[in-house]
């Protein structure tokens, strides 16, 4: 058994809204099926790191998950800035419920524990260049990401983190996010939203002890990383 992580996946099987148009997005969902069938098995876990589906409601997007829930594994899925259908975790669980589709999982406030880690997360919130700072988005969003944080109790196991913004580029940063992390001892932190030519000033690296990874789809050519587990965790 085996953890994957991949966000962006920007699907509209549903809805009028192809990705094939942006430079290298042609025929992504092929390409994303056979590279996902190839590395993941049914006993493994994937974490979907925000930006799933392109539909305004959970009806509109139910061809994504429909086809997200074929994929082998349980898929945890976090919000993106674009996830426009996300609502109330209990109504997200009663639609996958009605709809059968049980390999699917909403990480809001929560968090899931697999191979011997806990997986935690949020969307995040980052400043886009020239945008006014809204301090109540991010404070909403630290809190978020600290309760998510905080679900896993006392439990041993390593807290690994899933955002869908970045919470640093650049100059630019979320100090109120980046302290949530450390304060709760994570050491690795995973992160998406971040496309095309805008990925060569994505951060991966270590800031502040916490090694941070961009894992949105075109970046990693549509193929699901595998999270490494530490001995230790």
């Amino acid at each position: 058994m085996a953890i994957y992580a991949i966000g962006d996946l920007h699907l509209s099987l549903g809805t009028d809204k192809p990705m094939d148009i942006f430079r290298g997005w042609s025929d992504y969902v092929p390409r994303l099926t056979e590279n996902w069938r190839r590395l993941v098995a049914p006993e493994d876990t994937v974490v979907l790191a925000g930006d799933i589906s392109w539909g305004m409601s959970l009806e509109q997007s139910l061809a994504d998950f429909q086809y997200i829930h074929q994929l082998p594994g349980t898929k945890i899925i976090l919000k993106g800035n674009h996830d426009y259908w996300w609502t109330t975790k209990s109504k997200m669980d009663a639609f996958f419920e009605r709809n059968d589709l049980t390999t699917l999982k909403i990480l809001h406030n929560n968090s899931y524990f697999a191979e011997g880690v806990h997986l935690c997360g949020s969307r995040g919130w980052l400043f886009e260049q020239g945008e006014p700072q809204d301090q109540k988005v991010l404070a909403r969003e630290a809190g978020r990401l600290l309760a998510s944080l905080q679900s896993v109790g006392e439990s041993a196991g390593e807290r690994v983190a899933f955002l869908h913004y970045p919470p640093l580029m650049g100059e630019q940063m979320s100090p109120e996010i980046l302290d949530v992390l450390v304060q709760n001892g994570v050491r690795r932190c995973f992160y998406g939203h971040i496309h095309g030519a805008s990925c060569a000033h994505a951060f991966n690296g270590s800031y502040r002890g916490i090694d941070f990874r961009l894992i949105s789809a075109d970046f990693l050519g549509f193929k699901p990383i595998k999270i490494e587990i530490s001995e230790d965790s």
